[in-house]
């Protein structure tokens, strides 16, 4: 009987996984994604909205300009990767804090400690469109997804995949991007950080930003980083600034063509999957 019903839900989670493959733009890799997107974008909104009360916003003009011009130019570029993003870009006067984010509905935050590391708008498109790209990968969906998946699978007993779903996405959202109660301050794996590190530098380019610029800022990071402990990459979750810059280095042909195809006015938009 365990057997059977195991079987069972092992089958409708195999059918749920193969109905919610999606093809992440430009690397074109088959990822896993069960969640209700609407659902993660509301929740992610919210959460955007709470950010805005919880911690303090820049008044500063010139970051506040650059920020709102470096974004509508990457947002511009990802529509159909974000059709229906309502974007809104915002600077949070964090000082200690060299970071930014972007959460699904196109909200985006960068912290006023980035700044240290990011000199010019290519350097700060860097950044955002590396952001962007965990959005439009559904880096954050992909998660959620497997936890349902592992959660799936340690309750045989009588439970509906949808209703899974549903609890673990209202539980788990604001964790998964690194910003609740019990945040994880890594919440993308290596795999997810190289892959938002090549859609990042391809929207950058597509955008006519200099995807070179790309490289500076990690080199920046490490300098601005330097002397701070900073475990071993096998007990890290991400990838280590040396490995990010040889995969940048190798994908920078790919996006260098990409620029000049924007430069000379070519129709670059699109779904897009790039070879």
């Amino acid at each position: 009987m365990k057997t059977a019903l195991f079987r069972a839900v092992s089958g409708a989670a195999l059918l749920a996984a193969l109905a919610g493959c999606y093809d992440v733009p430009v690397t074109g890799r088959r990822s896993l994604s069960l969640v209700d997107g609407a659902q993660v974008s509301r929740m992610s909104v919210q959460a955007f909205e709470d950010m805005k009360k919880a911690h303090p916003q820049s008044k500063d003009p010139e970051r506040i300009a650059q920020l709102q011009r470096v974004g509508e130019r990457i947002a511009k570029v990802v529509f159909w990767d974000m059709p229906n993003a309502d974007w809104e870009f915002v600077v949070f006067d964090e000082p200690n804090e060299i970071n930014a984010f972007a959460m699904s509905g196109g909200k985006v935050g960068v912290y006023t400690g980035l700044f240290k590391v990011v000199k010019n708008d290519d350097q700060l498109a860097a950044v955002i469109s590396h952001e962007i790209a965990h959005v439009t990968a559904k880096h954050i969906d992909e998660r959620l997804s497997k936890e349902m998946m592992s959660e799936t699978a340690g309750n045989i007993g009588g439970m509906a995949m949808a209703g899974t779903m549903g609890v673990l996405a209202t539980e788990s959202i604001m964790n998964a991007y690194g910003i609740g109660a019990d945040a994880r301050s890594m919440a993308f794996g290596r795999q997810q950080e190289l892959e938002a590190d090549h859609i990042g530098l391809i929207y950058m380019a597509k955008a006519g930003y200099d995807p070179g610029e790309a490289l500076k800022v990690m080199d920046n990071l490490v300098e601005a980083t330097a002397g701070e402990p900073e475990p071993p990459e096998f007990e890290s979750t991400h990838p280590s600034n040396p490995d990010r810059m040889r995969a940048l280095n190798a994908e920078m042909p790919e996006a260098l063509k990409v620029r000049a195809a924007a430069a000379a006015g070519q129709s670059i938009n699109g779904p897009q999957v790039i070879k």
